[in-house]
């Protein structure tokens, strides 16, 4: 069993990376993949864990996209972690997300909820900032009961404090990650306009924009919703992934390698993203 989608305290985890690299021994995984948002920075702790641990520890990213009117999530998988191109560009979406940030505080001020930068800031424990540490900074003022209320009423995507960033287009996010010697892979698409969204002439066209792969296992899929994915996946002949999307204690009750109890990922995936990988890169 693998997992090709987890996170740690350097993007919305709340797990260090060395953290993650045992609890992925601990659950009996054959192989893990650590994709923090816009960042490779656990990826030294995460890998120096290797010689602790048999579970294979891969290196891999998420990057965030604009299509069709929507935020759509790219991993990046088995990219390379020396590559300094791609970490230059990383920079940059961070540098991206810092501006979204600062815009984001003006709104939620206006909308009557002012924050401090501060305040986000005392909520994460890395440089990077997500909407995550402002769920928790509203949640600390007394704006909202719980975080994930700030989510639902607040900050979500299409709720009034939501401040859109400056994102990639799909063909732009694959090149870099294949320059950088990796697979890119649509991540999670059943959560990306709501379970009944018809993928099929979508899927293709990120096909044509040159993703290679998309996320048919998941930690928070239905049965229906991963049998589909995987039809889809192969009409398109386009490579299966599959992962949790653990967050640590930001998501309850979803378990690194098992998602919330049903998901199996194959191991022989990972030796097809390996052969895509050899096909793909444009190194």
């Amino acid at each position: 069993m693998i997992d090709f989608h987890c996170h740690t305290l350097h993007s919305d985890g709340t797990d260090a990376p060395e953290s993650l690299a045992l609890l992925g021994e601990a659950s009996g995984l054959t192989a893990l993949c650590l994709t923090d948002h816009d960042t490779l920075g656990g990826i030294p702790d995460f890998l120096a864990m290797q010689p602790r641990v048999k579970v294979r520890l891969l290196v891999g990213t998420e990057l965030s996209c604009h299509f069709l009117g929507r935020s759509l999530h790219v991993l990046g998988l088995l990219v390379d972690p020396a590559d300094e191109r791609f970490q230059t560009r990383l920079e940059d979406l961070r540098g991206r997300r810092e501006d979204r940030n600062l815009r984001m505080i003006a709104r939620l001020a206006e909308l009557g909820y002012p924050i401090t930068y501060a305040e986000v800031r005392a909520q994460s424990d890395t440089p990077l900032l997500s909407r995550v540490h402002f769920a928790k900074a509203l949640a600390a003022r007394g704006f909202v009961r719980r975080a994930p209320e700030a989510f639902e009423r607040l900050i979500g995507d299409d709720c009034p404090g939501f401040v859109p960033r400056e994102e990639l287009s799909p063909s732009e996010a694959a090149r870099w990650i294949r320059e950088a010697g990796g697979v890119p892979v649509v991540a999670h698409p059943g959560r990306f306009a709501g379970s009944g969204f018809r993928w099929d002439d979508a899927m293709a066209d990120l096909q044509r924009q040159g993703l290679e792969g998309l996320e048919a296992y998941y930690g928070e899929y239905r049965p229906v919703e991963q049998r589909y994915f995987l039809a889809l996946a192969a009409r398109l002949g386009m490579v299966v992934t599959g992962g949790s999307d653990y967050h640590g204690a930001h998501k309850p009750g979803l378990r690194l390698g098992t998602g919330r109890g049903g998901l199996k990922v194959p191991d022989e995936l990972l030796d097809h993203l390996e052969t895509q990988q050899m096909r793909g890169s444009y190194r």
